[in-house]
């Protein structure tokens, strides 16, 4: 019975505990890394000569992100004529370590030279469309014995480029009134505050509406029932002499994503009861609409800071 209780403890000891291989080392400095880092800025500066002398003869770049078995790969003449294309067209263009990380060359054991691992921060501005390049970058290269990269496997954030080359083609994504039944549904809503009938102006808000404006925090909001105790806290010290509505109300009703928005602008005159002075407050009202007709959520680009 003990044999076989050891036998069962070995058993499991080796399920638990597998046999550990070494396959070669990761070095936190290494000339390579150097090589590649170079090479990255020589990109950056568009010198065609300097990129192509850290390249092999057989160099091809890949897509990390393309799942097709058949690509091909950019060769070494198709990569060194990009660099003048990113010098023409990026503004602005950078390539830094990400924040807090950095390269690794990884020797293996099986002889096949070093790979190099970069995160890094893309930067830049598209020259004719104004898109804006910012975002992280994961590169593996493989430098042969010649010290010469043979290899370049990307990963970034392809809906980047997908939205420069949307940029060069005038498309609509909606339409525009000028009269809606969602513009009349914060019209009405306007003129209920204009009069001080908080019970109306916000029964037109769903019950889960959220509300923002300048004087908040980033990410913050109040609720349908502390925006209500907020406006009638303020109608304790000010009279609402009218609400001007400021050019006209714009409904967008988007296609992609689809939303529903009602941006209109207004100006709120308003006297202080202590001592009659007047205010205009400017207001730049953004509303959510559901399918229900219903405001889902409010942003104000105003502050309260006009009524100190």
């Amino acid at each position: 019975m003990r044999t076989k209780l050891i036998v069962i403890m070995m058993f499991f000891t080796c399920i638990m505990f597998p046999q550990k291989q070494k396959n070669g080392t990761i070095y936190k400095e290494h000339p390579a890394i150097t090589m590649v880092e170079n090479m990255q800025q020589a990109f950056v500066a568009g010198d065609t000569i300097k990129v192509a002398g850290y390249l092999a003869d057989d160099f091809k770049a890949f897509n990390g992100m393309n799942s097709n078995p058949d690509a091909k790969g950019t060769n070494k003449q198709q990569f060194v004529s990009s660099v003048k294309g990113w010098k023409n067209n990026i503004d602005y263009f950078s390539i830094s370590r990400t924040k807090g990380a950095y390269p690794d060359a990884i020797e293996y054991d099986n002889d096949s030279g070093f790979w190099v691992q970069t995160w890094d921060q893309i930067k830049g501005v598209h020259k004719n469309t104004g898109v804006k390049i910012d975002m992280p970058m994961h590169r593996l290269y493989l430098v042969n014995k010649d010290n010469k990269i043979s290899r370049i496997v990307t990963y970034d954030d392809a809906s980047v480029w997908s939205e420069m080359r949307d940029a060069f083609n005038p498309r609509k994504n909606g339409i525009i009134y000028n009269q809606h039944e969602n513009i009349n549904t914060v019209r009405k809503m306007v003129v209920a505050l204009e009069h001080g009938d908080a019970d109306k102006a916000f029964s037109y808000f769903t019950d889960n509406a959220g509300f923002t404006n300048l004087d908040m925090p980033q990410g913050e909001s109040n609720t349908l029932a502390q925006e209500k105790a907020s406006f009638k806290a303020m109608l304790k010290d000010w009279t609402i002499d009218s609400i001007d509505v400021v050019g006209f109300p714009d409904y967008l009703e988007y296609e992609s994503p689809k939303l529903k928005i009602v941006m209109s602008w207004w100006d709120a005159r308003l006297t202080r009861k202590s001592d009659g002075k007047k205010v205009t407050l400017p207001l730049h009202l953004v509303h959510y609409i559901n399918d229900d007709g219903k405001i889902t959520s409010e942003i104000g680009y105003y502050t309260m800071s006009t009524l100190k």
